[in-house]
């Protein structure tokens, strides 16, 4: 059926998601039937109205969601749509189904009494999942383990200023960087700014996402053997960074309100660490913001045994009310970093550092010696959104889009122990007794949701024990979804864990 054309997108979102939706809807209601040929992207990019792009998105959606199938040379396919005994029938599953103790989705969504047990039956089946058949494996996750900024159409302003750049500049977009541009510095000066708080260009270095500016910083100020200060849940790829290049983490104990001045004074005068790592705003996992007495007596404790802070402010650039940061309080004892992934996009690895005056150069022959060098390309466009306004336009979209979700979230766990905050894609769940952590994840995923536990969080091997999860607003693509998710996560809660041991 090449001559198929949907209606006209004139709803809200990203039109490849309101294409792929129009779509599945003409499936549903036989417009389209199992075997149907979709028109070529090209076709029926021009027949709507749209790009290549947003069609080619659309189609993989689809795919994604197990409606239609690509063949090579041939062309999209509307799928057969099996019922669930058919499809665990393939897999010599027929028997296996009824036996998992999963929820119905739709029956907690319509706001049914639940009653827990084995009496249960689910909507999420443990199938395959990378080609391998499994207990744990389902149809579809959502990766609700994942903080990068949601899509909210960024990817046609990003196809539009790359192409310009293409056509601006081919033989830069195309060969090693050969310098420093200074927009990009500018960029990076009025992306870092925060509060009253804005750094000299000249102190800025670009670099290829958080993680490797974090890296570059580590290299340089560090030696193999040091040791390094670290917020005892934190985000842990920097501890286990740390650890592959021969750094020694020391953990900081943490309270109510984040890292506690008195356990950092501890370590320094016990420890000796080289440098203190911190996220001191919109904490990750924890979701505190440090209060700014904490962090006067950090820094006042950092200068006095000689600690270099480095300051991670990803999440940060969300909140306006936030204390100063620590930069702002000791700029040449403090390298800042901030990036685009978690308010723009996680796939242009864009992030800025501002370093001490006299650690600029240094950091920046580091991030090259450790990466390889930065891509003009990456780069450019990086700059060229920040600079226009339209980064600060599409953080104001993700924000918007964190705090209707955290509102949802609110709502659906009201009567729970949970911390969060409108500006963070994500919150820090207690669990209820009798569920340990491990388990609980076990029983979200076989419900096709991925989550963290609180281990996940830990810098290293210590005795603390959190009875917590950490919950991404990120992966459903739209409220309705991203509430039934959270639902049935409650439901699941109330529940217990009776049936999801997970054996091997």
């Amino acid at each position: 059926m090449t001559n198929y054309s949907p209606q006209s997108l004139n709803g809200t979102g990203p039109k490849y998601v309101q294409l792929a939706d129009l779509m599945e809807r003409d499936i549903a209601a036989g417009m389209l039937e199992a075997g149907d040929k979709l028109p070529p992207q090209r076709n029926l990019a021009y027949d709507i109205g749209v790009t290549i792009g947003t069609v080619g998105r659309a189609y993989q959606l689809m795919i994604e969601r197990g409606l239609v199938v690509a063949e090579v040379g041939r062309g999209t396919y509307v799928r057969a749509q099996k019922r669930d005994e058919e499809f665990a029938a393939d897999f010599g599953l027929s028997g296996f189904l009824p036996q998992v103790c999963t929820i119905d989705l739709a029956s907690v969504v319509d706001g049914e009494n639940f009653q827990g047990g084995d009496e249960l039956r689910g909507v999420h089946k443990p199938l395959i999942q990378n080609g391998q058949q499994g207990q744990n494996a389902a149809p579809s996750l959502h990766l609700m383990n994942s903080t990068s900024a949601p899509d909210l159409g960024q990817s046609e302003l990003i196809e539009r200023v790359s192409r310009d750049i293409l056509a601006e500049q081919p033989a830069k977009s195309i060969d090693y960087i050969r310098r420093l541009e200074p927009e990009w510095q500018l960029a990076g000066r009025q992306w870092l700014a925060t509060g009253d708080w804005v750094p000299s260009p000249e102190v800025i270095v670009p670099a290829q996402g958080v993680h490797a500016a974090f890296m570059s910083i580590i290299s340089t100020i560090t030696q193999p053997g040091d040791k390094i200060a670290i917020e005892g849940l934190t985000y842990s790829p920097f501890a286990r960074a740390m650890a592959l290049i021969g750094r020694r983490v020391v953990q900081v104990g943490m309270g109510k309100e984040g890292v506690e001045p008195d356990e950092f004074e501890r370590v320094c005068a016990q420890q000796h660490p080289k440098v203190f790592v911190s996220i001191p705003t919109l904490h990750n996992p924890t979701t505190t913001i440090l209060p700014l007495e904490h962090r006067q007596a950090i820094v006042k404790t950092a200068q006095k045994h000689n600690v270099i802070i480095v300051e991670d402010n990803i999440y940060g650039k969300q909140v306006d009310d936030a204390p100063p940061p620590l930069v702002a309080l000791a700029p040449e004892q403090t390298f800042h970093i901030g990036g685009l992934s978690k308010s723009v996009s996680a796939g242009i690895r864009a992030s800025w550092v501002a370093s001490p005056s006299h650690y600029r150069d240094r950091i920046l022959f580091a991030n090259k010696s450790m990466t390889g060098g930065h891509s003009y390309l990456l780069a450019e466009l990086a700059a060229r959104i920040v600079l226009s306004g339209e980064a600060a336009r599409i953080s104001e979209m993700v924000s918007a889009e964190f705090a209707s979700r955290e509102s949802i979230a609110r709502e659906i766990f009201k009567g729970l122990e949970f911390a969060s905050h409108p500006m963070a894609p994500f919150l820090w769940l207690k669990l209820k007794e009798p569920w340990l952590p491990e388990t609980f994840k076990t029983a979200a995923r076989r419900n096709g949701m991925m989550i963290d536990v609180a281990d996940a969080f830990k810098a290293g091997q210590d005795d603390a024990v959190f009875h917590r999860v950490r919950i991404a607003f990120v992966a459903p693509r739209d409220g309705k979804e991203f509430r039934s998710c959270l639902m049935l996560l409650k439901t699941l809660m109330e529940a217990g864990p009776g049936g999801y041991d997970d054996y091997h």
